[in-house]
């Protein structure tokens, strides 16, 4: 495991996709064990707390949204009209398909987080992003696309790895995260798959809370803050789009 390489920015992209492929068929299970089923309440959470800082919104987008989790809780909302859940990995939709009930107004897309072409400047209320921030090769990037596509006034909130305050945590948090994590990985799909490995290792490469609130800052998001969740293994931000 020590031996493990992150893959270059230029093979992230095919590389992510490969391997998510690859462990779509559990990864719902697998996040329930690796998280002791917290994830739900941390989706639960980035849904409410979207809601609530657009309380009249019609439109979301869900980037990266896997086998649905966050998708599946905005088309709940009597209030959207349009629900876009978009991934780059068919087999992660294809469960996604099958968890969301058949509703017009949800839409699901194979599609790029870096290049959402696809919609045009201001398209949606909301954006959701939960733990795909990461996987971008191009974060910068990828945050301008959301900044773009949002209305003014709309808001982002993004869901991922943080880093484990206080300090005299961080030992035990690094230990399950690069040993027992990936355990529960092998365990579901055998060592061939790499994913367990890149998914610790990804997170020493990715932002951590105070810098990545800087960065959406800098790329002209307003009232950016984060929430913790068990003492900072995963954080939510929030960032709104100027309403001028």
């Amino acid at each position: 495991m020590n031996q493990y390489q992150l893959p270059s920015q230029e093979k992230k992209p095919e590389y992510v996709r490969t391997n998510f492929d690859g462990i779509a068929k559990a990864y719902d299970r697998f996040n329930d064990w690796n998280s002791f089923f917290l994830h739900r309440i941390w989706k639960d959470w980035v849904v409410r707390e979207a809601k609530k800082s657009v309380p009249f919104a019609k439109s979301a987008l869900d980037l990266c949204c896997g086998t649905g989790d966050i998708t599946l809780r905005l088309s709940q909302d009597p209030n959207l009209e349009k629900v876009v859940g978009l991934d780059f990995s068919e087999k992660m939709l294809s469960f996604a398909i099958h968890k969301i009930p058949k509703d017009p107004k949800v839409t699901l897309l194979v599609g790029d987080a870096m290049d959402l072409s696809q919609f045009a400047d201001g398209s949606f209320d909301i954006v959701t992003m939960g733990f795909g921030l990461r996987n971008v090769s191009d974060i910068g990037k990828c945050l301008l696309e959301i900044k773009r596509v949002l209305k003014q006034g709309g808001v982002f909130v993004n869901l991922d790895v943080g880093r484990v305050r206080p300090k005299f945590l961080k030992f035990f948090a690094d230990f399950y995260f690069f040993k027992i994590v990936p355990l529960f990985g092998y365990l579901l799909y055998g060592k061939e798959n790499e994913m367990f490995d890149y998914l610790p290792h990804s997170s020493k490469a990715y932002p951590d809370q105070e810098t990545l609130t800087g960065i959406l800052n800098e790329l002209g998001f307003q009232n950016v803050r984060f929430q913790n969740f068990v003492f900072g293994n995963a954080v939510a931000h929030v960032s709104k789009k100027s309403s001028k």
